[in-house]
């Protein structure tokens, strides 16, 4: 089996992947992923993809977040990954993934990569939290990980680092509490997103389960069965519904993109 250290990223998620050796480290050393996803003092990442191969159809994937805590489903890891099992690992385009939440199959077709993500575990749950101004329609929706979905106002000018700690750490989620996603309908039709996502208690350039859960709640609001979304990294991203929103499998797609074979030196291997 091929062993190395990648940067890879999905629609401006980014991740550090191993396989092989580095896979292991990445399981079994939580302080370990913690410094390569320092943006300061590491390479910096959103999470770590630990890639471990089944047979040519088939990979298993252990998915930390930056803080070093696992996570049960990353949609836009899980991209990531299968496109790095055909590049690094000679799987076929088709695949399944075995994830902490589920298997999703997934197909690769170049850089752009799609996944069948399962149905939502429970209905959309509408839990009595007070929205921030210019908000509405708090919905609290499960993609194998929590997300609370916000509509609002003036997307692109809010403060998350103000306002989405609060709603993400809020009682009313639970002790784990929830990604949270903000988003507007464009004069085009398409979603405008932004996510402040848990294990990195920060905003990401993009979430891909988070996608989905907006897409599934706009979906059902409207009474369409496709969605195109636009993260603030800009990339493109879709979500197909396989049945009727919002409790019902999709295929979310869009773009990865291989960064760079890494090599981190001793200093940050043992965090000196």
């Amino acid at each position: 089996m091929n062993s190395g250290l990648y940067k890879i990223e999905g629609a401006g998620n980014d991740f550090i992947l191993g396989v092989g050796t580095w896979a292991r480290r990445l399981v079994g050393e939580p302080d370990l992923v913690q410094r390569l996803c320092d943006r300061r003092r590491g390479i910096g990442a959103d999470g770590t993809l630990a890639l471990e191969a089944l047979g040519r159809d088939r990979v298993r994937l252990t998915y930390r977040n930056a803080d070093g805590s696992v996570g049960a489903f990353c949609a836009n890891g899980t991209r990531c990954a299968a496109r790095a099992a055909v590049e690094f690992l000679g799987a076929d385009s088709r695949l399944a993934v075995e994830t902490g939440w589920a298997e999703i199959p997934a197909e690769v077709d170049g850089s752009r990569v799609s996944l069948e993500i399962p149905a939502p575990e429970t209905s959309p749950r509408y839990p009595e939290i007070t929205a921030p101004k210019g908000a509405t329609a708090l919905c609290l929706m499960k993609i194998g990980v929590p997300h609370l979905v916000v509509e609002t106002e003036g997307l692109a000018d809010l403060d998350l680092g103000l306002i989405a700690p609060p709603l993400r750490h809020h009682a009313a989620l639970g002790c784990e509490g929830a990604n949270v996603d903000f988003y507007a309908v464009a004069a085009d039709g398409t979603l405008q997103v932004r996510t402040w996502e848990r294990g990195v208690e920060g905003e990401t350039l993009s979430c891909g389960s988070g996608m989905v859960a907006v897409a599934l709640v706009v979906m059902a609001g409207n009474g369409t069965r496709e969605a195109e979304l636009f993260p603030i990294s800009g990339d493109r991203l879709t979500v197909e519904a396989l049945g009727e929103p919002p409790v019902c499998a999709t295929r979310l797609a869009g773009p990865t993109r291989l960064v760079a074979k890494l090599e981190p030196l001793e200093d940050l291997l043992h965090g000196l």
